[in-house]
Parts: C-alpha cells; sequence; structure tokens
C-alpha cells in the first residue's frame, strides 16, 4: 500500500536557515543585504516556498545559486565534509598524531646539541686567542 506523503526535504526556509549558519551570516545581515527586517528573514525561514525572484536575491546574498538552496541537504554536506576531510587527511599525510612529551624531548634534545656546539665554538676562540699571544 502507497501513501502519497510530501518529502520533508522541500522546506526552502530551513534550506535557507543552514546555509545561513554554515556561512555564519546572521539574520540581521541578510535582512539588510535584502533591505527588509530581521522579521521578514526569520518568517521567511519558516516559509516551506518562497518566489523565485525572492530566492534568486537570498542566494545572491549567501553566495551560492538557487539551485544549490532547492537541492540542499544536511546529509549530503556532512557527506561532503567527511569525504573531503578523509581524502585530504590521507592525500597530504596529515593525521596529527604525536605526543606532546615526545616534542619537549625532540625540543630539548635540539636544545643540547646547539649548546654544545656554542661551548666548541667558544673553545675553539679561546686556543685562537692564546696561540696569537
Amino acid at each position: 500500500m502507497e501513501t502519497s506523503t510530501k518529502p520533508s526535504n522541500t522546506h526552502i526556509g530551513r534550506k535557507i536557515s543552514r546555509i545561513r549558519e554554515i556561512r555564519g551570516i546572521k539574520q540581521e545581515h541578510l535582512a539588510s543585504e535584502l533591505g527588509v527586517s530581521q522579521q521578514s528573514v526569520s518568517r521567511m525561514e519558516q516559509s516551506e516556498v518562497l518566489d523565485d525572484d525572492v530566492l534568486e536575491k537570498v542566494a545572491k546574498v549567501l553566495g551560492v545559486n538557487s539551485e544549490a538552496i532547492k537541492n540542499y541537504s544536511d546529509e549530503a554536506t556532512i557527506n561532503f565534509i567527511a569525504n573531503t576531510y578523509n581524502d585530504n587527511a590521507a592525500s597530504y599525510g596529515h593525521y596529527y598524531n604525536f605526543s606532546p612529551i615526545e616534542k619537549i624531548v625532540t625540543l630539548y634534545d635540539e636544545k643540547i646539541a646547539l649548546l654544545e656546539r656554542l661551548l666548541l665554538a667558544e673553545k675553539e676562540k679561546n686556543e685562537l686567542l692564546k696561540g696569537k699571544q
């Protein structure tokens, strides 16, 4: 038995809200750019459907096209980020697994080596000065 239910993924206002949040844009800024009040943006984000011309204006301010808003999905965005992160981590070898203690020991060893080289240079300088007298 089939039921014809409307997919919950068609709420344009929620999609605008999510994209706005991801982009780090506040409702006040979006309202200012659109020349409307913050309450108008709030109502817009609660609307299931928007006129195409309004959607185009919102898309322009958000830095995307209207099709990106229409086709937006949280799941696809999360998958994209996860796949991009994993691909980049693998291709660049960035695994950031290091021990802070090992790093401190390495820095300490480098410091000791530097001090030993400085001491040796001073001894050589003293020998040269003794030889000139």
